[in-house]
């Protein structure tokens, strides 16, 4: 399936119509349905990051998104992910000893703290 398919086949899943997606997004309907027929790739980029957000998909395989995650956040956990796995055992148990100490502190506490998954 091409990322126009899966696009248009979340569209369809969740919403009535693409128009009523179109609608909803606040773009063209016009620029949309080309956007799905012709393929993505000309479509402005953060129109396509807004889509991938409003269908809870991931922007760059596509694949789903947990419901309520939003893509931002998504984004961060990996790009911190993909910077702990290249540590060694002896690096990773640093950076978590390291993030235990910053947690504690009041300085780097976040105000609404989120739930672990």
């Amino acid at each position: 399936m091409t990322r126009a398919e899966i696009l248009k086949h979340e569209i369809l899943r969740q919403y009535r119509s693409v128009r009523a997606f179109a609608l909803d997004m606040e773009i063209p309907y016009s620029t949309l349905v080309t956007a799905l027929e012709r393929g993505i790739e000309g479509m402005a980029y953060d129109t396509v990051i807004r889509i991938c957000d409003k269908l809870c998909l991931n922007p760059v395989d596509f694949s789903s998104l947990e419901r309520g995650a939003y893509l931002g956040n998504k984004l961060l956990e990996n790009r911190v992910m993909q910077k702990y796995l290249k540590l060694n055992e002896e690096g990773r148990a640093k950076i978590l000893d390291l993030m235990d100490d910053f947690a504690q502190m009041d300085k780097y506490k976040c105000s609404a703290p989120k739930k672990a998954k």
